[in-house]
């Protein structure tokens, strides 16, 4: 467990305020999730992040985009590390970016948190330090193909099905069969805001069938795709032009 070294903004994210956290070295953070999507700025330090998009090693400069109820687990290095969270008012499309000054961000989120917030996205690029080993390189496939058969990749990397099982399970603290779940309830959400019909989602999510998609996003959210569908529509409704 960690013990920070500063205050934190508890529950900042969903009062839409910036948290400044300041983390000491060499703990975790154990696997938790946010029910909103938010930026972590890294500004000195760094840590490893396990989580929905894979295994990143961050450093000062790097920031670590995180969807709506992406889980993730954190260690820290030695020097632990400083980090400033900005929520983000759209879901991102990559899990890791990097910003020149994130110091000049951290001072527009002290008075304004949405200029930090767009300040962000204007700077912002893609950045790539992944880890690649093997357990890695499975949930990076699993997040790209959700029909993905263990056996089958356990097969082609010449691993017992055992080794995978514990091998992945040390690095991200929950099994590849939930990992793999889980990146199939984010693809059906995602889908859901298309307004496109749940049947055909939960077969384009790579679901068995519907059923089986409304109990992996109601245990990753904790409401059915239903009230995602309806929060969807009401939302489309809203922007709909009046006829004279």
């Amino acid at each position: 467990m960690c013990a920070q070294t500063s205050e934190r903004w508890i529950n900042g994210l969903a009062r839409g305020t910036a948290g400044h956290e300041v983390w000491a070295g060499l703990c975790t953070i154990p696997r938790h999730r946010h029910d909103s999507a938010y930026a972590a700025v890294i500004f000195s330090g760094g840590y490893e992040e396990n989580g929905s998009y894979g295994r990143y090693r961050v450093k000062a400069g790097h920031v670590l985009l995180h969807r709506s109820f992406d889980a993730h687990l954190d260690r820290f290095e030695r020097s632990g590390a400083r980090v400033l969270n900005l929520p983000l008012n759209e879901e991102p499309v990559f899990g890791l970016g990097w910003v020149g000054d994130p110091d000049a961000i951290a001072r527009l989120a002290a008075t304004d948190v949405t200029a930090a917030s767009d300040a962000l996205k204007q700077q912002l690029l893609p950045a790539r330090v992944s880890v690649d080993d093997w357990p890695d390189l499975l949930a990076r496939d699993l997040i790209a193909n959700p029909r993905l058969r263990l056996d089958d990749w356990a097969e082609r990397h010449h691993l017992a099905p055992a080794t995978l099982s514990r091998g992945f399970a040390k690095v991200f603290a929950t099994s590849a069969a939930a990992f793999r779940a889980e990146a199939r309830a984010q693809i059906a959400l995602a889908l859901i805001e298309t307004g496109a019909a749940l049947s055909d989602i939960a077969v384009n999510a790579g679901f068995s069938d519907q059923p089986h998609m409304t109990r992996a996003i109601t245990a990753l959210t904790g409401h059915p795709p239903g009230y995602w569908a309806g929060r969807v529509k009401t939302v489309q409704d809203a922007v709909q032009p009046s006829c004279l």
